[in-house]
């Protein structure tokens, strides 16, 4: 049970567990007479151990915004490519994180929200912190049914699988579908999702074999490497092909999508793992009648974020119903973001890695 306690230093009003407020305070997190919080920042871009655990300023929220007292984070990895300096250039000190679940605490004038609502949002300035500000359209209720630590799996691979899945490879029952990194984050849901859409048969690649159970306990009826995936998919569906490859990987990996796409298939493009571009001619996709097609769950926020709250409420639902689940490889604590992203990075984990802030 968490109690509304009002901060006498902020005047913020906080949901705690009495525990949590006393820790809080016998800490000293929030500093007389300032609006302090606890952060991971970094100054410059590198390796985990640029990631800084400190105090900022509390953000203040402008119109149209609220202020959310954070409960846990995702880790993804876009994180990773943004602390390396891999998604163009950064502003210092920068924060890291694209979204998180947790209570709001503050509201602007006229808001649609209340104090005390349960969320998951995309916050703006990163999410590795106490308290974040995130616009009202990227907020979004949570059913009270729901933990904040299984929603915060979910906001960023979630909502990104189910557009991609239903809106931007608009698969059929009937479909052969390729999943790319099935065992990630992203990877993971689009299998859930193929799964309670009815998808005829669905094949995922992994970089590791090891992963073939878990992905085929999501659901996942055959499991192939990055390398070998090609030859076998056309050997699964009688050289035709499959109707649908989602391609979060890249480089290498898009070519052989390519070779391996039936007539009038689409190939779905999201991201470059592999830190590698995928190419393609106009000649593979003009006279086979095949599309390539790509989407950014980041561009969408930035342009068109109010097509998100109805697939947000699909999703929370799901979850929330226990239709679909994510698992969690491990909880850090905030404090511990250096080794949230050092287990990333080693591509040996299963399902989410999360940080824990309340």
């Amino acid at each position: 049970m968490r109690t509304r306690v009002e901060d006498q230093n902020t005047g913020l009003q906080l949901f705690f567990t009495q525990a949590d407020y006393e820790i809080l305070h016998s800490n000293q997190k929030m500093m007389q007479g300032d609006r302090i919080l606890k952060a991971v920042i970094q100054n410059k871009f590198g390796d985990p151990n640029v990631l800084t655990y400190t105090d900022v300023e509390i953000p203040r929220i402008g119109e149209n915004e609220v202020l959310i007292q954070a409960a846990y984070t995702s880790v993804n990895y876009a994180d990773i490519k943004k602390r390396l300096g891999n998604k163009g250039e950064g502003t210092f000190p920068l924060m890291l994180g694209l979204d998180v679940a947790g209570t709001i605490i503050e509201v602007s004038a006229d808001s649609p929200f209340s104090e005390g609502d349960r969320v998951i949002a995309f916050p703006r300035g990163g999410s590795y912190a106490e308290f974040v500000a995130a616009n009202e359209q990227l907020v979004f209720k949570m059913p009270d049914n729901l933990s904040f630590e299984q929603a915060a799996t979910m906001p960023t691979v979630s909502i990104l699988s189910y557009i991609l899945l239903h809106e931007i490879g608009e698969v059929q029952k009937t479909d052969t579908i390729v999943i790319h990194s099935a065992a990630g984050g992203v990877g993971s849901m689009l299998v859930q999702f193929a799964k309670l859409a009815g998808v005829q048969k669905i094949i995922g690649t992994v970089g590791n074999l090891d992963k073939e159970n878990y992905v085929k306990k999501l659901g996942v009826d055959i499991v192939y490497t990055y390398e070998t995936f090609a030859e076998e998919v056309l050997k699964q569906t009688n050289n035709q092909g499959a109707n649908v490859i989602f391609d979060s990987v890249a480089g290498e990996v898009t070519s052989r999508s390519l070779h391996c796409l039936a007539l009038y298939g689409t190939l779905v493009q999201f991201g470059n793992s592999s830190g590698k571009p995928g190419t393609f001619k106009t000649s593979d996709v003009h006279s086979s009648c095949r599309t390539i097609k790509g989407f950014s769950l980041g561009t969408t926020r930035k342009h068109n974020p109010a097509r998100l709250a109805p697939i947000a409420e699909k999703v929370l639902e799901r979850f929330a119903s226990k239709q679909v689940a994510l698992p969690i490889e491990q909880v850090f604590d905030l404090s511990e973001a250096a080794q949230a992203h050092k287990l990333i990075e080693s591509r040996n984990y299963e399902g989410k890695v999360l940080i824990k802030i309340y």
